[in-house]
């Protein structure tokens, strides 16, 4: 067994693996489009995770592909630009072993901020105050994917 990730980081899936987020988390973000990523599934059947893009170049890239970038929600619900993520995160999934790819994921409309005490001075994430600003959207992707 090797340690890749801070141990109190880990979290163990219903199947009983675990799996060490912010390692999915750094290879997620070498992605152009993701601009800060949480993933998420302690106790649950499988990773997801909660995207926020990199808006300025996402917008560019919707701008060519034709959708509306006037409103944030409605751009980021677009069949094109999930399809986008889609294809982003499956990139990277093939590094992976099955039990820690990302399965499912939600694109959030705005950064984690230290205001909303989701993140730390130094860029931390606060995963158990995320999980709490983001219960609903957290429960919806479970809810659809059980």
């Amino acid at each position: 067994m090797k340690i890749t990730d801070r141990k109190k980081e880990l979290f163990k899936t219903s199947g009983g693996k675990y799996v060490a987020p912010q390692v999915v988390e750094n290879a997620m973000k070498e992605s152009v489009y993701i601009e800060q990523i949480v993933v998420i599934g302690d106790g649950e059947k499988f990773p997801a995770a909660l995207v926020i893009p990199e808006m300025i170049g996402l917008k560019a890239w919707a701008q060519k592909q034709g959708v509306d970038v006037s409103d944030i929600p409605k751009m980021l619900a677009d069949e094109k630009v999930q399809k986008l993520f889609d294809a982003e995160i499956e990139k990277v999934n093939t590094r992976f072993g099955n039990w820690e790819q990302v399965k499912a994921f939600r694109l959030l409309p705005r950064l984690l901020t230290i205001d909303a005490g989701e993140i730390t001075p130094t860029l931390k994430l606060k995963r158990k105050k995320i999980l709490e600003n983001w219960k609903e959207l957290i429960d919806d992707i479970y809810r659809r994917n059980d």
